[in-house]
């Protein structure tokens, strides 16, 4: 699964599931207040997403190894850990050994002039940074049930290279942008010992911005245990949303949200050139050096806050391609007579969800204009996707900032710094 596919599953839960966890009144719910950790085990699987991929991923086995703690949550500034029934965020570290992930492409008319290697690949380890946010559906005395959705930023020491990772086309970067997403239990043994497992998905690719960008997909169960630190003690929630005074009630409104973006991604035509059309003799052949491209957009949304934790509208996206150029000098090479353009415009349904000052970014779009040549024609769906994350600044009348990944049918088309201006009607 795509990068753009693994956001679009954070985006799912938070929507299939707005009202988790509120079965029970808040005056039910307990928390711990004392910071926890917890460690984990994760043996699991990379797995092949398309056909494309089985044909040349061989051995999928991959360990995890993951250390988390439980943060404050004024840190989203003031989310209510009772209206998200009783979520909390934590921050972690994981160190993926995919040593037993191996790849290798046989012999196989439709590579082209790519000629095999006498050598499997293997995929690199990756330590990873990340942060998550933990959402209980069901809180017993004894029992933990929950989900949660995270990202982070991942190293891979070992990538694709021409010398003896010929056949990674899962990791094509060091830097790697991370999406994990899960179900949880926890078995509360006594006060200071919790056992935790479940299943979970978890991600690593580069968004586009650089080759090759297949990305890793692993899916594992995991063990582990978790273990309060310092001094706290458990306590109840004291109030349910209906006793809240007047002054802290939601009142749903109607407000506009311009947001600027600026980012870039590199060609997949540019990848399938130096892989299956360009001649072993020539340096370009299987490449690890693609050029870089800006890519600009700007989105007017109207949207109704109709619940503290969400607002959906409709919108206008205006995108700029500086790549429009590059891609008729292919197509004109390959003869393919398209019209090119660098820009498209789409219209799209927004969705946010909302958890202090941390936001999810959300839309599915349709293009009322776009022409980027023979390949976005041949791989691309009329309509696209995006989906971000972001950061709500303090003191600054709700301008946010954060990342999107604009993808179609949910793989990752480019990744963009985003800033976001609402205007309150």
């Amino acid at each position: 699964m795509p990068f753009a596919a693994s956001l679009w599953l954070a985006g799912l839960l938070s929507g299939l599931c707005p009202l988790a966890g509120q079965a029970q009144d808040a005056d039910t719910l307990t928390s711990d207040s004392r910071p926890r950790l917890t460690l984990k085990y994760a043996p699991g699987r990379v797995i092949a997403t398309d056909k494309y991929m089985k044909k040349w991923l061989q051995e999928g086995e991959t360990h995890a190894l993951s250390l988390e703690t439980t943060l404050p949550l004024s840190l989203a500034g003031d989310a209510d850990p009772q209206l998200w029934g009783g979520a909390y965020l934590s921050a972690g570290l994981r160190y993926s050994l995919n040593h037993g992930t191996t790849m290798h492409r046989n012999a196989d008319p439709s590579w082209g002039q790519l000629v095999p290697v006498d050598y499997d690949t293997h995929l690199g380890n990756v330590l990873t940074l990340y942060g998550t946010l933990t959402r209980p559906f069901l809180h017993t005395r004894h029992w933990e049930l929950a989900y949660y959705i995270g990202t982070g930023i991942g190293y891979s020491h070992h990538i694709y290279n021409k010398t003896d990772a010929i056949d990674n086309e899962i990791i094509g970067s060091h830097l790697n942008i991370f999406f994990t997403a899960g179900l949880q239990a926890a078995f509360h043994v006594s006060q200071d010992l919790d056992l935790v497992g479940g299943i979970d998905f978890a991600h690593h690719s580069n968004g586009a911005l650089a080759r090759p960008n297949k990305g890793a997909n692993y899916v594992s169960p995991f063990l582990g245990v978790r273990l309060p630190v310092g001094s706290g003690r458990e306590s109840r929630a004291s109030a349910s949303a209906s006793s809240r005074p007047d002054s802290l009630r939601f009142r749903p409104y109607t407000f506009l949200e311009f947001t600027m973006g600026i980012g870039g991604k590199t060609l997949l035509e540019d990848w399938q050139k130096t892989q299956f059309g360009t001649p072993p003799t020539h340096p370009d052949y299987r490449t690890d050096d693609f050029h870089f491209y800006m890519a600009y957009s700007l989105q007017a949304d109207i949207l109704w806050r109709w619940h503290r934790k969400f607002a959906t509208g409709l919108g206008i996206d205006l995108f700029y391609g500086s790549y429009s150029s590059h891609v008729a000098e292919l197509d004109r090479s390959n003869g393919y007579d398209e019209r090119h353009s660098p820009w498209s415009v789409g219209l799209a349904v927004a969705h946010r969800a909302y958890f202090g000052r941390l936001s999810l970014h959300g839309g599915i779009g349709y293009y009322l204009f776009r022409h980027m040549g023979h390949g976005a024609r041949e791989l691309e769906k009329p309509y696209y996707e995006r989906i971000g994350l972001h950061y709500l600044l303090p003191h600054l009348g709700g301008v946010s900032l954060g990342f999107s990944v604009n993808a179609h049918a949910t793989k990752a088309d480019f990744t963009e710094l985003q800033l976001s201006v609402p205007v309150r009607l």
